[in-house]
């Protein structure tokens, strides 16, 4: 036993030989050094708390108490041994984490040391093993080994279907009970179906609505289910309202281009809809991608004298790239120059595609043991099928990208960040310069948004140079837009009634910003309307499209039951 207070030779050796160890990984890597007076408080902090568990596990070895998810089920902490492992586990990630957080040197080389110990720290806990996990062992006891079995059979199906499992997709048709709000394609070429949406009022603004999803996702997202979908919102609140749904790329479109999605893509959509709808302009939304791909897109059309869109909102979208987050960290100008060669214009084929499962792994594995080692546990240790849940159905259906259009937008934006300079970039043979959007603008951002920093989004409020009213939600990239006002989840912050500037920065504007509860989606609703309501309302059409543009199959369409080959 180690006295109270003392220090045990063997943990201090242990805590010494730790810390020199990393400490001399560490410094190995981009000229990275861990300041000697930290790394020394950081093994003095080693030593102590292992003494610390050392004396619990000998003193009071039924008395643990383990603040962690993956460790809270009664069989680590009624095992001695168990949760004396959880909690060296524990001690050891926070002291690798420390380490890495304390290393001085290039920005860009320590942030991508902390993700990869964090990765490595996730990977090895003993939750993630049969071996050392207490729960998944006394249900393999309590089933006879049924749920090992289960777990294996799981295993083949994911490594058969190529992703793991985060929902059971049984559950799931895409029309069936998601993506059902009723409207038909009333438009298609190789990159896009438009939909119409059926109204549910009898009158409808003139002015109609479009929405630009993300082309990395399926548009289904803002039509998961009736009861949380925008697209069925917007429509109740008397907007007349087409949707693109983004064709999920094959071999066909291995060459086309980031100039390809903006002309065939958002500007055929907008001149589309004002034609069925015989209006000179569209309100217009753009999400995530979509919102980058919207602003490009009217800029173009701003440089071709052409002002189209009369309203403009943008739902955690990048404009200025200068703070991307954690996907920062795979994006430096060696990798960009290896997609370049293998999936750009410059690669031997001229093209190639950037499949979707890869996209979505990268993103899954930004929140590793929420979204990968959680159902590795369940799936696989566990043998148990994960809950239907319509928004993670949604994130396992991935979309390819053709390899050129992909590697613009890398190179462009979130490498050089070209879209934010004026005339820095042409698209379409028309310099872009964002300054040109003068239309009234909503901007919305997430305030644990990992893929779009909320602060990032804010940006976009200095760029352009319109009435700017900003919007804060509470919750993540998806979570915080999905936020119907029937939940009564979360809350969001506004701008002071009577500001008609908004503050150079995102932290200036939130020491002042108002907190409100519920969602965000009647603030924006209440904004939307006094855009539509300048061309006034007309009697809700008795079918969608026009002669021009006929019907040419019920929503969803067939692009988006596309699966990513």
């Amino acid at each position: 036993m180690v006295p109270p207070g003392g220090e045990s030779p063997i943990l201090e050796a242990k805590g010494l030989a730790l810390g020199q160890s990393v400490g001399a990984s560490l410094q190995s890597i981009a000229g990275l050094t861990v300041p000697p007076e930290a790394l020394s408080q950081i093994q003095k902090d080693y030593v102590d708390q292992a003494a610390s568990l050392w004396n619990q596990a000998l003193e009071h070895p039924d008395q643990w108490s383990i603040k962690d998810r993956r460790f809270a089920s009664p069989e680590w902490t009624s095992n001695p041994g168990s949760a004396f492992l959880a909690s060296m586990y524990l001690l050891n990630a926070n002291t690798l984490k420390r380490m890495a957080d304390s290393l001085s040197g290039d920005g860009k080389a320590r942030d991508r040391v902390r993700f990869a110990v964090q990765q490595w720290v996730d990977a090895a806990s003993p939750s993630n093993f049969l071996a050392l996990n207490p729960e998944a062992q006394k249900k393999a006891l309590e089933t006879k080994g049924e749920s090992i079995t289960q777990g294996l059979q799981h295993l083949l199906h994911d490594v058969g279907q190529g992703h793991l499992s985060q929902t059971d997709e049984t559950v799931f048709e895409v029309g069936r009970n998601v993506a059902t709000t009723e409207g038909s394609v009333v438009f298609e070429n190789e990159l896009i179906q438009l939909i119409e949406y059926k109204p549910l009022t009898e009158q409808v603004y003139k002015t109609p609505f479009l929405f630009v999803p993300p082309c990395i996702n399926k548009f289904y997202i803002l039509d998961l289910q009736p009861e949380n979908s925008l697209i069925r919102y917007a429509v109740s609140q008397g907007h007349r309202v087409f949707v693109i749904s983004w064709v999920n790329a094959d071999d066909s479109l291995a060459k086309a281009t980031w100039d390809d999605y903006i002309e065939k893509g958002v500007i055929q959509a907008i001149n589309v809809s004002r034609d069925i709808a015989g209006t000179e302009q569209v309100n217009a939304l753009g999400f995530c991608v979509g919102g980058t791909l919207l602003a490009t897109a009217t800029a173009v059309l701003a440089a071709r004298g052409e002002k189209p869109v009369a309203s403009l909102t943008l739902l955690t979208a990048f404009l200025d790239f200068f703070n991307t987050g954690t996907l920062d960290l795979f994006i430096d100008e060696a990798m960009v120059q290896l997609r370049e060669s293998s999936l750009g214009e410059r690669s031997p084929e001229g093209g190639g595609l950037m499949r979707g499962g890869e996209l979505a792994a990268t993103f899954s594995f930004l929140r590793a043991n929420d979204l990968v080692w959680n159902y590795v546990v369940g799936n696989y240790l566990k043998g148990e099928k994960p809950p239907a849940f319509d928004l993670l159905y949604w994130n396992s259906d991935s979309t390819n990208l053709p390899g050129p259009m992909y590697c613009w937008y890398l190179r462009n934006t979130y490498l050089e960040n070209k879209l934010v300079q004026p005339n820095a970039t042409t698209v379409c043979g028309q310099s872009v310069d964002l300054r040109r959007l003068d239309m009234p603008t909503f901007v919305y951002g997430s305030r644990e948004d990992h893929i779009v920093p909320w602060d990032g989004a804010y940006a976009s409020t200095q760029v352009l140079k319109g009435d700017i009213t900003f919007v804060l939600g509470a919750s993540g990239h998806i979570a915080g837009v999905i936020n119907p006002p029937q939940s009564n989840k979360r809350s969001h912050w506004t701008t002071p009634a009577g500001t008609r500037i908004l503050p150079g920065t995102a932290q200036e504007w939130m020491a002042t910003a108002q907190e409100h509860a519920g969602s965000w989606w009647p603030t924006w609703s209440e904004w939307l309307a006094k855009q539509a309501s300048a061309g006034g309302k007309v009697a809700a059409p008795k079918q969608a499209g026009s002669k021009k543009y006929r019907p040419i199959e019920a929503a969803p369409g067939r692009y988006v039951l596309r699966k990513a080959g």
